[in-house]
């Protein structure tokens, strides 16, 4: 019998779990925070003097290691960059959720803040994500409610999800403790001329952890100078909480340290602070799973640090969802 379930997130983790219940006829519906799918694969859309911009700002690349995650991958169009090993989404990396959800119904810019009701017969309440600031409380608006549904899956970072569940799957509540993410504050940087520096750095120990010339990337506008630049965990948790506006002038002048000649001042710069980027503690197990409740988890803090981490253990949730 085809049961409805609620999916909360639209990463690699909720698109897989999709695909497979969706697979076996049940119905399902993804209600992600964002303006659309992803999660951290995430890509910002910048007008600045006239120009419009693009930034993947969130991960940087994917790698395959399994057949499975491979095919996705290849039925996605992403393409090999810098190496062979690694690939992009084409022409950004929100390309690759966007081709794999599909037609899978998604309902976005909703913030799920609450999980009412009572087994096989829950209700989300959500409400406008615009609304709502990460660390504070609920807005004080009336929520809209969906459901009932018949299974709940949460595949957001493990903080988020706590909040959410609030005091139902206490066992599940507690074991998501064990999941640790580092922070990351990132910025983008557009120039009018080509920096002297290769198209990626990831310096050992040092306040940057990762930069990329992101127009380099296959299908971006190569007549563009667009820089990505990535702080370390030890750096981002020491500015965590300066103002974005901060950030920019700092990593940039560590990125000038690299450079063969002096950086020129971009014509757009801004930073996007992640609170839960680069997994520090995963669970250990694929996926967490209350078959009395009919709650359950899923992400890349389950297995690992990687992409394809949060497609299996997607896929390893929805398999428990169906046993």
């Amino acid at each position: 019998m085809a049961l409805p379930i609620a999916i909360i997130g639209a990463g690699l983790a909720g698109i897989s779990a999709a695909r497979a219940l969706i697979a076996r006829g049940h119905a399902v519906t993804i209600f992600e925070k964002g303006r659309g799918p992803g999660g951290r694969l995430a890509t910002r859309r910048i007008e600045a003097e006239g120009r419009r911009l693009q930034f993947d700002h969130g991960a940087q690349y994917l790698r395959a290691e399994s057949a499975e995650f491979a095919a996705a991958l290849t039925e996605a169009g992403t393409a090999p960059w810098p190496d062979a090993q690694r690939r992009v989404g084409v022409p950004s990396m929100s390309a690759v959720p966007r081709a794999l959800l599909g037609d899978i119904p998604c309902v976005a810019s909703r913030h799920v803040g609450q999980i009412t009701g009572q087994p096989g017969a829950w209700m989300l309440r959500h409400w406008d994500a615009r609304q709502v600031r990460p660390g504070k409380p609920l807005p004080d608006t009336t929520p809209e409610e969906a459901g009932p549904f018949a299974a709940v899956l949460l595949t957001m970072p493990a903080t988020q999800a706590r909040e959410v569940l609030g005091q139902h799957a206490p066992v599940l509540h507690e074991a998501l403790t064990a999941i640790r993410y580092a922070p990351c504050w990132t910025v983008m940087a557009a120039f009018n001329a080509p920096l002297a520096l290769p198209d990626t750095l990831r310096p050992e120990v040092h306040a940057i952890g990762w930069a990329a010339r992101d127009s380099a990337k296959p299908g971006r506008d190569a007549g563009q100078e667009n820089w990505v630049i990535q702080a370390g965990p030890a750096w981002t948790r020491a500015h965590l909480e300066l103002p974005a506006e901060d950030i920019a002038a700092p990593l940039l002048a560590a990125l000038a340290g690299f450079s063969a000649a002096p950086l020129p001042v971009p014509f757009m710069a801004m930073a996007h602070r992640w609170r839960y980027s680069l997994l520090e503690a995963p669970l250990g197990a694929p996926c967490l799973w209350d078959a009395t409740t009919r709650i359950g988890y899923a992400s890349d803090g389950c297995i690992g640090g990687r992409a394809e981490a949060a497609w299996q253990s997607g896929a390893a949730l929805a398999a428990q969802v169906l046993a």
